[in-house]
C-alpha cells in the first residue's frame, strides 16, 4: 500500500504516505459544494504533474552540476464540464539559476517525460513554459 485515505466528512479527506507518516488534506472546491480551504482531489492531480517535472529535472540537474533550488513553478487548472473534469494544466516555470542553452534542452526535455505527465490522460492538454533567467 502507498497510502490510506481517510474521509473526515463535510467533504474533506485526510490522505496519509504510509512510509513516512505525511499528510494531505483535501476539500471539495467552493464551486463543487465544498468550503475550498485546501487542495481539492484535482487540484492535488494539477500540482502533481509540475511536482514531478520538477524531480525528474532535479534528477538530471544533478548530473548536469546545475542546482536548480529556489526555482518555482506555478500551475493553473482549468476544469471543463459535462463530464467534470481537468481539461487543461499549465505549468510555467520560474528558474533562479543561470545555465548554458545545452543544460536548458536536456532539462526541459527531461521534463517531459515525467510519469505524471504519461500518465494523464492525452485529453487533457498540457501547457508548459519554461522562463530562464
Amino acid at each position: 500500500m502507498t497510502s490510506k485515505i481517510t474521509y473526515l466528512g463535510n467533504l474533506r479527506t485526510s490522505s496519509i504516505h504510509l512510509q513516512s507518516g505525511s499528510e494531505i488534506i483535501s476539500d471539495a472546491p467552493i464551486d463543487n459544494n465544498g468550503k475550498g480551504e485546501a487542495f481539492s482531489p484535482t487540484d492535488t492531480v494539477a500540482n502533481a504533474l509540475g511536482s514531478c517535472m520538477f524531480t525528474v529535472m532535479g534528477i538530471k540537474a544533478q548530473d548536469l552540476n546545475v542546482d536548480l533550488s529556489n526555482s518555482t513553478a506555478e500551475i493553473t487548472k482549468v476544469m471543463a464540464a459535462d463530464p467534470r473534469r481537468i481539461s487543461e494544466i499549465h505549468v510555467v516555470f520560474n528558474f533562479s539559476v543561470v545555465t548554458d542553452t545545452k543544460s536548458k534542452t536536456i532539462l526541459e526535455r527531461t521534463a517531459m517525460t515525467c510519469p505524471v505527465y504519461y500518465s494523464l490522460h492525452s485529453d487533457i492538454k498540457k501547457v508548459i513554459t519554461f522562463n530562464w533567467k
